[in-house]
């Protein structure tokens, strides 16, 4: 249960639950969308997709207190 932020053309960011087990040379991430939709997203091992926080910490005031400090995070909370 990893969730990352996907880019996306209308929203910006996408939030996705990653579906399968990535390993190092994987050229996809094996991913489901929030809307159901599985998807093969194209990955470079140099440059893997941010990491979404946990739910609890969405609306967090102190932005210093989110695990993983990003664009796609600091939009989302």
């Amino acid at each position: 249960y990893n969730r990352v932020w996907i880019p996306d053309n209308e929203e910006v960011w996408q939030s996705a639950e990653i579906t399968k087990t990535y390993k190092a040379g994987d050229r996809f991430l094996h991913v489901q969308l929030e809307d159901g939709t599985e998807l093969n997203y194209p990955v470079d091992p140099a440059a893997l997709p941010p990491l979404r926080n946990p739910d609890i910490l969405v609306g967090e005031n102190d932005l210093t207190a989110l695990s993983y400090l990003h664009e796609p995070a600091v939009l989302h909370n």
